[in-house]
C-alpha cells in the first residue's frame, strides 16, 4: 500500500513542480540567453579588439555547466520557498514507509528509482528541473538507509546464535537469506536498475556463507560435515532455481562446499563398518610407501597373514551386512527429509566401500599371493547388502 501512495505522490507531483518552474521562468523571464550569456563571458573575452572566438572553442565546458546553473539560480530560489516543506515531508513519509514493511526500503529505492528515470524520459518534464532536484537528494537517503539496512541484516545473519538443540536441517540464517532474495526479486522484477540490489546480494551471501562456516566450531548435536553439507547443499539448489546472474559465483562455492563436505562426512561414517580392515591395510601400505617389496610384507609381524586372517575373520559377510544396516538408520535418522539428500549419501557410501573392498583384494593379491586368504564376502555379496537395505526401506 505504501508503495502505491509513493508511486501516487510522485506521479501528481511531477506536473505540478514543472507547471510553477515553466510559469516563474516565463513570468519573471528568467531564461533569456544571449544577453545573459554577453554580461556574463570572462574578462579577457569581454576585453579583446579582435574578433571574438567562439566560446565553444575557448572555454571548458565545466565553465558551461557552472553558468547554466546560475541562470537557474533564480528560478531554483524560488521554487525551494514555494515548496519548502516538500523535501522534509517526503524525507518523513519515505521513513514511514521504512517502518511499514521490514523490506520497505526496497520499495521505496525502487519506486524513486523508476520514477526518476520515468521523468527523465518524460517530454513534459525540464531536464533540469527543481523535483528532480529534490528527488535526487530524496534517493540519495534511500540508497542510504537501504545499504544501513543490509548492512544490519548482515550482522544478524552473522552473528545468529545456533539453536541450544540443534540437531541438523537448513539454518535459520539461510531463510532469511531466502525471504529476502525472494521478496527483493519480486520487487525489482520490473526494474530499470538493480545494481544497488546485486550489491546487497552479494553481501548476504557472503554473510550467509560465513554463518554456515561458522559451524565448524558451533556445539551441535550431530557431525558437523553433515550439517554443512546440507545447508550448502540447500544454498546451491536454491540459486540454481534463482538463476541470478552476480551469484553464480556463490551457486558454484557452494556446490564445491556441499560435494567437500559430503566426502568428508562419508568417509567419516566408512570407518565404522569395515574399520580394522581399513586401519590394517592402511598399514601395509604404509609400508610399501616406505621401501618394502610385497612379497616381504607378509613378514613383518603387524601384517603377517596370521593377522590378516585373524582381522579378516572379525567381518563375516552377516556382521557386515548387521553394520550397514545399522549405518543406514543412523543416516536416515539425522539427515533432514526436506532436503532428501539420504539417497546420494547412501549411494556415495556403497561406491566408497566397492572402491576399499576391490583395493583390499588387491593388496591379498600383491602381498599374500597363493596364501588363500580371501574375505568373508564377495562383491556381488556387498552390492546385494545395498540392494536389499535399499529397498527395504
Amino acid at each position: 500500500v505504501s508503495k502505491q501512495i509513493l508511486e501516487q505522490v510522485l506521479r501528481e507531483l511531477q506536473p505540478l513542480c514543472t507547471a510553477e518552474q515553466q510559469f516563474i521562468e516565463k513570468f519573471f523571464q528568467l531564461s533569456q540567453e544571449s544577453a545573459e550569456l554577453e554580461v556574463t563571458l570572462p574578462l579577457p573575452l569581454q576585453l579583446s579588439t579582435g574578433p571574438v572566438p567562439s566560446p565553444f572553442n575557448c572555454l571548458p565546458f565545466s565553465f558551461y555547466f557552472i553558468l547554466f546553473l546560475r541562470l537557474e539560480e533564480p528560478t531554483t530560489q524560488l521554487l525551494s520557498e514555494i515548496f519548502s516543506c516538500l523535501e522534509p515531508e517526503l524525507r518523513g513519509f519515505l521513513d514511514v514507509c521504512n517502518k511499514v514493511h521490514p523490506f520497505g526500503c526496497l520499495q521505496v529505492l525502487v519506486t524513486l528509482n523508476d520514477s526518476i528515470f520515468e521523468m527523465w524520459g518524460s517530454s513534459s518534464a525540464l531536464p533540469s528541473s527543481f523535483l528532480n532536484t529534490v528527488l535526487g537528494n530524496v534517493l540519495l537517503l534511500a540508497k542510504s538507509s537501504f545499504n544501513k539496512y543490509i548492512g544490519t541484516l548482515c550482522k544478524e545473519i552473522e552473528e545468529a546464535k545456533m539453536p541450544s538443540r540443534m540437531k541438523g536441517g537448513i539454518l535459520p540464517s539461510i531463510s532469511r537469506f531466502e525471504e529476502f532474495v525472494n521478496f527483493s526479486e519480486e520487487v525489482f522484477r520490473t526494474a530499470q536498475r538493480r545494481g544497488e540490489l546485486d550489491k546487497a546480494h552479494l553481501r548476504l551471501a557472503s554473510s550467509v556463507f560465513s554463518s554456515v562456516n561458522s559451524l565448524s566450531s558451533a556445539n551441535l548435536k550431530v557431525n558437523t560435515d553433515m550439517v554443512m553439507m546440507e545447508n550448502f547443499h540447500h544454498i546451491h539448489c536454491f540459486l540454481c532455481q534463482k538463476k541470478i546472474l552476480c551469484l553464480e559465483g556463490k551457486k558454484r562455492e557452494a556446490k564445491q562446499r556441499y560435494s567437500e563436505h559430503m566426502e568428508k562426512y562419508v568417509i567419516r561414517y566408512l570407518g565404522q563398518p569395515l574399520e580394522k580392515l581399513n586401519h590394517f591395510f592402511e598399514g601395509v601400505k604404509a609400508r610399501l610407501a616406505q621401501g618394502v617389496k610385497e612379497e616381504e610384507v607378509s613378514f613383518q609381524l603387524a601384517y603377517s597373514k596370521q593377522e590378516l586372517r585373524k582381522v579378516i575373520e572379525k567381518y563375516p559377510g552377516k556382521e557386515v551386512k548387521r553394520a550397514l544396516e545399522t549405518l543406514y538408520r543412523k543416516i536416515h535418522k539425522y539427515l533432514s527429509p526436506e532436503e532428501n539428500l539420504l539417497p546420494v549419501v547412501w549411494h556415495a557410501i556403497e561406491q566408497e566401500l566397492v572402491r576399499q573392498y576391490q583395493e583390499f583384494e588387491d593388496l591379498i593379491r600383491r602381498c599374500y599371493a597363493g596364501s588363500g586368504i580371501a574375505m568373508d564376502f564377495t562383491m556381488d555379496d556387498l552390492l546385494s547388502y545395498f540392494n536389499v537395505i535399499t529397498l527395504s526401506n
